[in-house]
């Protein structure tokens, strides 16, 4: 039995594979490697395994095509597979209900919209996570705000800090979403990517993630389980990844602390696909994806009674911001199904639009064309209830579009459902729509005008050389864009320039990239790197501006070049890539096309690069400069599938050009090999830590009794004050730490007093005041510090003044004591956040301190001080090295007039100069309180908050 379904299944094999390379016979045996050896690609194996099903009757696991290697991996997968259901057979949900709901048109974050729906909708369908046969799981707004906190508490756990990176390599599973909010309400910045596909890819796969961790410096990786073992390898490539987790591991049931956020602190980092060497993290704020989600739903009319049916993967900003952001904002439901489960199957798409009555779905270009291969018939299918299909992400084919509508136009497929629409990440996501219910429209442009000088002058309907161009729409409400030449001066219609945009979507730039970032900007609009014209005020996309070669005067599009290559007998379609790459000695480009064939024999090859040769000379006006075939799997591409021609050109001018990718086992013994350096490192580094934090207590042990003495028996003020600022700069010299004043010239003279109002981040803080503020000041510390005597002596013979912050009574006694002593002449040192935390970042001020420099008619100094958290975290005797800086402000004279209002001036004004050179987030809402205490009345048991 086993014998007959091995030779039954290497017929297949061999039939597909033949299919594939037609000019050439293949042999296939059960150990035969599929990419190398066989040529199947991603789609080459999707075909296989859909052949399989129907010769077997079985059904595979949609992930067989990602990690299946050799024709025996199938057979064993097939063995234990079960049998394929008949038809549409799981049990039938039926369409989704349209249920009304508000939408919260005032949230600014993304947690706001959350907490919205939890608290109104709690029990709302949010998520439906389709299913083959039986039932299909189900997500509300409640469940999904409930694993947030959870994921949350968490991370928190993990000792996430406000404003670090949260990498996020899970496949599209229940778990994703909690983890991607659970990430946002524990202050951090989710970070999409990818898990690794197969094997074979697992060196370049892993090297290209370890880009991105290096970049956003995430310190927790959060995946699978299955892919747990493989992502701990990216720890050695990424040093600032500390831990690997499970969302297993993360779910706790404390509660999180949740911090303020403000709508433009970083929601996401979407990281642009391609690049090799240098990633570049999109920065998207809350502020950007909300407008933008607001903007395509009011130009699709997008509602609650509106079904988003979607397969995009979540790691790329399609299926993360427009599918599943876009549909929690709108209170639509989002059936939800794997990339994978949508390439083994494409009719699973369709099926699950017909089930649940799909009002909206989206694709990129390659998924209709998936269809029209593998979905033959449209007799059973209802996909009436579609009035809107967004096609985007790359470039599309006007071809495969309109023979998609007329395909399953017998299916209920209106033609005025189809939008053509243009996006980047960017922008968020989206940035031009047509108009709703159009339908797409084709522009057929003359070649040679466009190619000589930029001009899309309309074809002759019989020009069978015209280019076909998409309309993508107008721009999205309250969004711009514009066509420019080199110069950036505005191009009229229909002639081709840079096509650059600006709105309240647009991304402030790159992360930790300011090269790449002033690179994107021209002006206030951003340059999108694209080409494209106007034409009836619709954008037409043209190609990449870094893609464009220019031969003779002329622009070759790389994309016709490789359509038109791939269609030829004995070439991999699909599997083409054209570029430019720059000759040294003649200072021009060649033109370079990389084919990939099976064929062996010398004279079949010859006459393919012949052939090669004349398209090129007949399609583009000139001949390539070199023509390569390669073996399958040369050409490289993104996760999405799109031809990574910038990391294909490196190859050729490395001379990598068709060299086999080595096995799996090798690639991870050379990424273990390679990561044994950085953990020697990060070991050295670790014991020079050590090392410096007991040589720091060290010193410490030695300084810090000698100045208790002293202060504890000099006589005169000024004498103890000079002695501890001697001794904290004697401590700082010897530990190696730099300390650093700025702005003492704006100081008051010594004899005015005043009070000054700095942040608080460690124990170092009076410390590094002490030692850099050369003025005499007596500290307002909580009454706690006064509980043993060793401190409070001390601390009382320097002039400090102890306040009480919990009981009532005392602490508005307090209060008048501090402006009785600030009328009395002394300076104070406030530091009004009242404590400090782990947590990074300012605090709410209270307003003792304000309030009596107001009374006491006092000016304000504010101070800030940067590095000390660095140095010393709250809850931690570990300290580490670094420079401690504090920046003296402006004096601030208080104004005449209501003491309340004059408080709140001085505070306002403090808090900017302080958030301005600490180099920390505002932890406070995003505008401040005015003061709660009603100006007319005296003071009261309530006022305490206003004396921390």
């Amino acid at each position: 039995m086993t014998a007959d379904v091995t030779a039954r299944l290497l017929r297949v094999v061999e039939e597909v594979a033949n299919e594939l390379h037609p000019h050439g016979t293949v042999r296939a045996t059960l150990d035969s490697r599929l990419d190398r050896e066989l040529g199947f690609d991603s789609l080459g194996r999707v075909e296989l395994l859909a052949r399989l099903e129907r010769t077997f009757g079985c059904a595979l696991p949609e992930q067989v095509a990602a990690a299946v290697e050799t024709p025996r991996d199938l057979l064993r997968s097939m063995l234990a597979s079960h049998p394929m259901p008949r038809g549409d057979s799981g049990v039938e949900t039926g369409p989704i209900a349209a249920v009304e709901a508000s939408v919260p048109v005032h949230a600014q974050t993304l947690p706001e919209v959350l907490d919205w729906y939890a608290t109104h909708e709690s029990d709302r369908c949010h998520i439906r996570f389709y299913a083959d046969e039986g039932d299909e799981g189900v997500l509300t707004y409640g469940d999904l705000a409930t694993g947030a906190a959870r994921m949350a508490a968490g991370l928190q756990g993990l000792d996430l800090q406000p404003g670090e990176a949260v990498a996020i390599m899970l496949p599209t599973c229940p778990d994703y979403f909690p983890t991607f909010f659970g990430t946002l309400l524990a202050g951090g910045i989710p970070v999409p990517m990818y898990p690794p596909a197969r094997p074979t890819q697992i060196e370049d796969h892993l090297r290209r993630q370890s880009g991105i961790l290096s970049n956003c410096m995430a310190p927790i990786l959060v995946a699978s389980a299955e892919t747990a073992a493989v992502a701990r390898m990216l720890g050695a490539l990424a040093p600032t990844l500390k831990r690997v987790v499970t969302t297993a591991d993360l779910a706790g049931d404390a509660a999180p602390k949740l911090p303020l956020v403000s709508p433009d602190a970083v929601a996401l980092l979407q990281y642009t696909s391609g690049s090799t060497g240098n990633p570049k993290g999109v920065v998207l704020t809350h502020r950007n994806l909300l407008a933008n989600i607001r903007a395509m739903g009011a130009a699709g009319a997008v509602g609650p009674g509106d079904v988003f049916v979607s397969w995009l993967p979540l790691y790329h900003d399609m299926g993360l911001i427009g599918a599943w952001l876009g549909s929690l904002y709108h209170a639509m439901p989002l059936v939800l199904m794997s990339p994978l489960a949508f390439l083994a199957r494409p009719q699973r798409w369709l099926r699950a639009i017909q089930r649940h009555h799909g009002t909206l779905t989206a694709a990129p270009n390659f998924a209709f064309e998936l269809c029209l291969r593998r979905i033959e018939e449209a007799t059973d299918l209802d996909l009436g209830s579609l009035r809107a299909i967004c096609n985007g992400a790359e470039p599309i084919s006007s071809a495969t579009m309109l023979r998609f509508l007329d395909r399953f136009a017998p299916a209920g497929l209106r033609h005025e459902a189809m939008m053509p629409v243009y996006g980047l990440a960017e922008c968020s996501v989206g940035l031009a729509f047509p108009p709703l219910g159009r339908g797409p429209v084709v522009d057929r442009i003359r070649r040679e005008p466009l190619l000589a000088n930029g001009r899309a002058v309309p074809a002759a309907p019989d020009d069978p050389t015209a280019f076909t161009f998409v309309a993508c729409g107008q721009p999205l409400p309250g969004h711009q864009i514009r066509v420019v030449d080199d110069a950036d001066r505005e191009l009229p219609e229909r002639h081709e320039g840079r096509i650059q945009f600006r709105g309240p979507s647009t991304t402030s730039g790159y992360y930790r990239n300011p090269d790449a970032t002033r690179g994107l900007f021209h002006g206030e609009w951003l340059d999108t790197g694209d080409l494209g014209y106007l034409a009836n005020n619709e954008i037409h996309i043209t190609g990449r501006t870094k893609d464009i070669i220019i031969r003779a005067g002329r622009n070759i599009h790389p994309s016709e070049l490789e359509e038109a290559v791939g269609n030829l007998g004995g070439v991999r379609k699909g599997n083409v890539v054209v570029f430019g790459s720059l000759d040294p000695v003649a200072g021009t480009e060649r033109l370079v096309v990389v084919a990939e064939t099976r064929e062996a024999d010398p004279a079949r090859r010859e006459s393919l690069c012949a052939a090669i040769m004349a398209l090129a000379s007949d399609l583009v006006g000139v001949p390539p400069d070199e023509v390569l075939l390669a073996p399958p799997n040369t050409v490289l591409k993104t996760s999405s599938g799109k031809i990574r021609r910038a990391a294909c050109r490196k190859l050729y001018e490395e001379g990598a050009i068709g060299r086999s990718r080595r096995p799996a086992w090798r690639q991870i013994a050379a990424l273990r090999l390679s990561s044994v350096a950085p953990r020697l490192r990060r070991a050295a580094a670790a014991l020079a830590a050590h090392l410096f934090a007991g040589y720091a207590w060290a010193a410490a042990a030695l300084l810090v009794p000698v100045a208790w003495l002293g202060v504890m028996t000099l006589p005169r003020p000024g004498w103890r004050w000079g002695l501890l600022r001697h001794a904290t700069r004697l401590l700082a010299h010897a530990t190696g730490t730099p300390l650093t004043a700025e702005g003492l010239d704006r100081l008051p003279r010594q004899e005015r007093p005043c009070i000054y109002a700095a942040n608080h981040a460690s124990y170092l803080d009076a410390l590094a005041l002490v030692a850099l503020v050369p003025r005499e000041f007596a500290f307002v510390a909580k009454r706690e510090l006064a509980g043993r005597w060793f401190i409070r002596v001390p601390l009382e013979r320097i002039g400090t003044l102890f306040v009480e912050r919990f009981e009532t009574g005392r602490s508005i006694d307090d209060a008048r004591a501090m402006v009785g002593a600030a009328r009395g002449g002394g300076s104070l040192m406030f530091f009004p956040e009242g404590g400090f935390t782990r947590v990074t970042g300012v605090m709410p001020f209270h307003m003792g301190a304000f309030v009596a420099a107001a009374e006491a008619g006092l000016p304000v100094v504010p101070v800030a001080i940067r590095g000390t958290r660095s140095i010393l975290r709250a809850d931690s005797w570990f300290p580490r090295r670094g420079n401690i800086t504090v920046v003296i402000g402006e004096t601030i004279t208080p104004r005449a007039g209501d003491r309340w209002t004059a408080a709140g001036m001085l505070r306002d004004e403090a808090r900017r100069h302080i958030l301005r050179h600490c180099g920390e987030p505002d932890l406070a809402t995003a505008e401040l309180p005015e003061p709660r205490l009603n100006p007319k009345r005296q003071s009261t048991a309530d006022d305490e908050d206003n004396y921390g």
